[in-house]
């Protein structure tokens, strides 16, 4: 059996890289809890593997560190440690790209020079897309191995059928307005567009922390500005406490199209959601979220919007819901043969890393 440690290894992801029942002979050892217990659900936050001496004192355990996310907050002479650990231990890195742009940061500097440290460290680098390998290869001089995301929700979810809908229902999710979510401009084009559109509704959900004070993701001003949206006919305002992965894959297959308002970013979890579900998804330009799954693309980044995009994608999803057609969505059997061809170059490229 070959043992990976994973950053992190407890998160959808991670998990469904590896064939069930463990037949692609990898085990990715369990997060470790922090002392002081602080994790988020699924307890892969904060990552202790990436605390200075943790390689040290676990390095018997694991033959390859493998790192995905979570070190948003881990400083690149940390980062280095880890790596000087690594390497006195003769323990190969590699890292998996998600993000070339961290999604909660908006100012790219620090993960810049963290990536600058991974990348540079690692005996692999994978990603998911051709397009994101392009740019490491461009920015790093380093080839990347692309491998799809694979499915987010299992087979019964997948293999269900979508319910019926008397409305086509747009919706966009702010969930806790991170760095790199717009989601002013995106909703006042949103509502023209819809205002046009017979049985066509917007449904704006948001996250009720954003209007605590206690609260780290505390924004009274922009959250009084996402509920005046609620006095518009056809749009419906929704705050509540972050959903439940039952609650959320429910939301996502109730409503016809999800809109993502993010200017920077590079991949989505969410658009494969919604792939799975068979719920529309209309992506900005940014990033690489076109090249995951089939989806409507509009023009939206740091730098430019153009509303006119917007409204052709959701036209566009319109005229397929009102002329009785489905959207785009996976097949379990083709999400099943996915998974067991990325599990397979998993082991693959863990084995090489090895030699």
């Amino acid at each position: 059996m070959l043992r990976v440690a994973s950053v992190p290894a407890s998160h959808i992801y991670v998990r469904h890289l590896a064939e069930p029942g463990g037949r692609d002979g990898v085990r990715r050892l369990p997060d470790p809890v922090p002392a002081d217990r602080r994790k988020v659900p699924g307890g892969w936050w904060p990552p202790v593997m990436l605390e200075p001496g943790w390689v040290t004192d676990n390095h018997d355990r694991f033959d390859v560190f493998h790192v995905h996310f979570g070190f948003d907050a881990i400083t690149p002479d940390t980062l280095r440690q880890v790596v000087v650990e690594l390497e006195r231990h003769n323990k190969p890195l590699v890292y998996t790209v998600h993000d070339l742009r961290n999604p909660h940061h908006s100012d790219p500097t620090a993960h810049d020079k963290q990536q600058d440290v991974l990348v540079t460290a690692a005996k692999t680098l994978i990603t998911l897309t051709a397009g994101a390998a392009r740019v490491i290869s461009e920015r790093w001089s380093r080839p990347a191995v692309v491998l799809p995301h694979p499915h987010v929700l299992d087979s019964v979810r997948i293999g269900r059928p979508r319910p019926m809908q008397s409305r086509f229902v747009v919706a966009v999710h702010a969930k806790s307005v991170r760095a790199n979510m717009d989601p002013l401009p995106v909703m006042d084009a949103l509502i023209s567009v819809v205002d046009a559109l017979p049985d066509a509704v917007v449904r704006l959900d948001i996250h009720d922390e954003i209007f605590d004070p206690e609260n780290y993701w505390y924004a009274p001003e922009l959250g009084a500005a996402l509920r005046e949206y609620d006095q518009h006919d056809h749009v419906e305002v929704r705050v509540h406490p972050y959903f439940t992965d039952n609650e959320l894959w429910d939301y996502l297959a109730s409503v016809s199209v999800s809109v993502l308002p993010y200017r920077f970013g590079t991949h989505s979890g969410w658009l494969e959601a919604c792939f799975d579900l068979g719920t529309a998804a209309v992506v900005p330009t940014c990033g690489f979220y076109r090249e995951q799954r089939p989806c409507e693309v509009f023009d939206f980044t740091e730098d430019s919007f153009d509303p006119c995009s917007l409204h052709r994608a959701v036209r566009t999803a319109y005229d397929r819901w009102a002329a009785g057609m489905e959207a785009p969505r996976a097949r379990w059997s083709d999400r099943r043969t996915e998974r067991d061809r990325i599990a397979r170059a998993h082991r693959e490229i863990y084995e090489t890393a090895l030699k």
